[in-house]
């Protein structure tokens, strides 16, 4: 919910180990995968090292940015970036899947890697593939949690539920129409109901006002489309982050996040590299529909 950079995270949490707990340490990784950047940014606190996928099927290792356990206290641990393009992937593990009594763990992490590597599918059948290449049944005696990331290469119908589209924002004032229109023709090419169209161009509105009051350039607007979200986000150089708060009935600014708050079914912020910020909220897309089967 505070939506900060791997790091920081685990940041916070070696703090919160060593109060809850001195004499006991944990390892543990944190990624924020981003398909819109097709990137995956990582931070390890003495975790075993994130395995990549590539399209190719080749694997390779992570070079963890890591730092001791959660627990040890004192250090400053550091995010790194993985590119994730369409067609790859990552896996994320326990040492119960590679750690065996009688060889060492770098050699478990080899067979994890050779599996990974003709492992194909979605990620349930992928972990499912991995657990049994890794000999693991019902008695094995170790926690195994595996989690399988994938960005994959989509065409046809299922494509056409993933796009993005996103507009700098120069000018000052005046960008705050040419945003609306663009929200607004951007949308209506997605063919979303009139309704959602009219929040999105409400929500870009709003966040587009509050960037150019209390923000500084570079400014940016994107929206993004999944199958399951509608996505606004503004982006600019000032590092501090809007809170929501009640604006009195002679204020004349103060109600965009709380417009924001209850028209969306979520919104954040976060600071970005360099120094920025971004400002998103998200709406819910109603499910769809399967069509019914023609008769045979």
């Amino acid at each position: 919910r505070l939506d900060l950079p791997p790091h920081e995270v685990l940041q916070l949490l070696d703090g919160l180990a060593s109060e809850i707990d001195a004499s006991q340490i944990a390892t543990c990784v944190y990624a924020v995968h981003d398909p819109n950047e097709e990137r995956l940014v990582y931070a390890s606190a003495g975790h075993l090292p994130l395995l990549v996928r590539h399209e190719d099927g080749t694997v390779h290792r992570a070079d963890n940015p890591t730092g001791p356990p959660l627990g040890t206290g004192g250090w400053f641990y550091s995010s790194g970036t993985i590119d994730l393009p369409p067609g790859s992937g990552a896996v994320l593990y326990t040492d119960g899947l590679v750690e065996r009594r009688d060889e060492d763990i770098d050699e478990g992490v080899a067979a994890l890697e050779r599996a990974l590597s003709g492992a194909t599918g979605t990620p349930q059948v992928v972990c499912d593939r991995l657990l049994r290449a890794m000999g693991i049944t019902a008695d094995h005696d170790d926690d195994v949690a595996v989690l399988v990331v994938q960005h994959p290469a989509r065409s046809g119908t299922a494509a056409e539920l993933f796009h993005n589209a996103a507009l700098d924002l120069l000018g000052g004032v005046e960008a705050a129409p040419r945003a609306r229109a663009f929200a607004s023709g951007v949308l209506a090419s997605w063919r979303f109901s009139p309704e959602l169209h009219d929040l999105g161009v409400l929500a870009t509105s709003e966040l587009v006002a509050n960037s150019l009051q209390h923000g500084t350039p570079p400014m940016r607007l994107r929206l993004r489309r999944t199958d399951r979200r509608l996505i606004i986000e503004v982006t600019d150089g000032d590092e501090h982050l809007p809170r929501r708060r009640r604006a009195e009935s002679e204020d004349e600014t103060g109600r965009g996040i709380s417009i924001i708050a209850a028209i969306a079914s979520n919104w954040g912020s976060r600071r970005t590299p360099g120094g920025g910020k971004a400002v998103w909220c998200e709406f819910a897309l109603p499910a769809r529909v399967a069509p019914a089967p023609r008769p045979g």
